[in-house]
């Protein structure tokens, strides 16, 4: 079993009241490898001064999260297979829904991975849906959580 840790902190600045809940919600992501992280609750959920929309959310991070281990899943099957992938870029988007009252969930992923090949082993448009698949059952973050995660190749 592998333990990851990560500690978020944040802090009330002295002319912040608080409990008139006009009060910056930024915040600092600390992981166990020493990087640092600005943090921010979206732009889109609490207004401007109290949200930094140039600082990571934790839904944009949700999404972001899916993607990468969807993407090192694939590069590592495709490397088994003897596929070489010169560059894979993914514009992943996540959908942040209603799904009760006062309740919401990230209902929706949807990956947009796009790989260049090289070669002599270059791979149909089946393989690659194949090995996507085969990425999508592997990932660790996709397994861990109900959120539908979808996958469209583009060619």
């Amino acid at each position: 079993m592998a333990k990851y840790n990560a500690l978020i902190s944040w802090k009330r600045a002295p002319d912040e009241k608080y409990i008139d809940q006009k009060y910056s919600r930024e915040h600092l992501w600390q992981f166990d490898n020493g990087l640092s992280m600005p943090a921010s609750p979206s732009h889109h959920i609490v207004p401007l001064p109290y949200s930094n929309p140039d600082y990571i959310d934790p839904e944009l991070a949700f999404v972001a999260s899916i993607s990468s281990c969807h993407m090192l899943f694939f590069l590592d099957l495709c490397s088994r297979e003897g596929i070489v992938i010169d560059s894979y870029a993914d514009k992943s988007v996540g959908y942040l829904e209603r799904i009760g009252k006062n309740k919401m969930a990230m209902t929706k992923v949807i990956l947009k991975p796009q790989a260049t090949y090289s070669g002599d082993n270059m791979p149909t448009i089946d393989d690659i849906k194949r090995i996507h698949h085969k990425a999508h059952d592997l990932c660790f973050i996709a397994n861990s959580v109900t959120t539908e995660i979808l996958t469209e190749i583009i060619s």
